[in-house]
């Protein structure tokens, strides 16, 4: 065989290791899903879809649920599962609601009470996830319905109703509740704020190798010296406060706050992750692939409505989405521990 004829070998192999490598990448699956539900939407919607209405309509709703399914991601690529999400942020949206609305005090007050009032019930789920070594499942959907219940009673007694109104300060009002060109959220630049601090966690600290190495294995990462509670419990906090952060937008663009608002939030995020490529079994996600899946949903959830169908059906494709996600996503796992070996082999 020539030399010539070798390197021209060479220099074609690697296209097709570059398709190799991107078909492996965890957000694969989700960037064919948003491409095909978009895709499919702007056809059967036709143009009110695609103009700026449109955008905003499925943009509003990726970007609320995006917050939380960023955070959410991080605790799950670590093995973990949060079901809390919902009711914190309910509990969160009324506390800022009653210190701010129904006390009258500043609404910053009301803003950092929600947080912390999040990252407390973050503490909580995270602490006795690892002192009890019970399932975070059973914690989480514990937690859920104490804070549901707790905030219920807690609004009956203070309020006497289950809705309070409030109208937050000119600064909150534009950082929290603001309309970008009339129809974005701000929620949307939040999105984007926190899209950019998990991705820094995850791919230029040594936090995001931690958060890997105790969803791949949390023994091995014990043992190679990894404060495995303090950073299972420091994303459990991440996810409260991404929970109230949510419900501080929320309060301030609907100028008040109900007790049952949020609860749809739990499997919604938990949907747009598990689209976005990250295992239920921990090890195993990105950020792009949340984002991608977050996308998804929200086109899915908006989308139905430009396409004259009934609203009912958004659930049978929601539910079909994430078995397709399911199972495209364990066959890029294989390829990628595949395509590892290979390389170690040839190595």
């Amino acid at each position: 065989m020539s030399a010539k004829t070798t390197a021209e070998k060479a220099q074609a192999k690697p296209s097709f290791t570059g398709l190799s490598n991107l078909a492996r990448r965890p957000e694969f699956g989700a960037l064919i899903g948003a491409v095909a539900v978009f895709t499919f939407f702007s056809i059967a919607g036709g143009g009110p879809f695609t103009d700026a209405g449109g955008w905003a309509s499925w943009l509003n709703v990726a970007s609320e649920v995006g917050i939380i399914a960023l955070l959410v991601a991080l605790v799950m690529i670590a093995g973990d599962l949060d079901l809390s999400v919902g009711s914190t942020l309910a509990a969160s949206s009324m506390t800022m609601a009653i210190i701010s609305g129904f006390f009258g005090l500043p609404t910053w007050v009301g803003v950092l009470a929600a947080l912390a009032f999040g990252v407390l019930i973050g503490w909580v789920n995270g602490y006795l996830v690892t002192k009890t070594n019970l399932p975070s499942f059973v914690v989480t959907l514990a937690t859920m319905f104490i804070v549901m219940g707790a905030t219920l009673g807690t609004t009956r007694l203070v309020v006497g109703s289950t809705s309070v109104t409030m109208t937050a300060d000119p600064v909150a009002q534009f950082l929290f509740g603001n309309l970008i060109f009339g129809l974005f959220e701000t929620a949307v630049v939040w999105w984007l704020i926190v899209a950019a601090l998990v991705s820094w966690i995850l791919y230029k600290t040594k936090y995001g190798n931690w958060i890997y190495a105790i969803g791949g294995d949390v023994i091995s990462a014990r043992a190679t010296g990894i404060p495995v509670n303090k950073v299972r419990i420091a994303l459990f906090m991440g996810s409260g406060l991404g929970a109230a952060l949510v419900g501080v937008i929320q309060t301030a663009i609907y100028n008040g706050a109900q007790v049952a608002a949020g609860q749809s939030f739990v499997f919604n995020s938990i949907i747009a992750v598990v689209v976005g490529g990250v295992l239920l079994t921990g090890g195993y996600g990105s950020t792009i692939g949340v984002i991608l899946g977050t996308i998804t949903f929200g086109i899915v959830n908006q989308g139905i409505y430009y396409t004259g169908w009934d609203a009912d059906w958004a659930a049978l494709i929601l539910g079909l989405l994430l078995l397709a996600a399911v199972l495209t996503n364990n066959t890029f796992r294989r390829l990628a521990l595949s395509g590892g070996k290979k390389e170690k082999k040839n190595d």
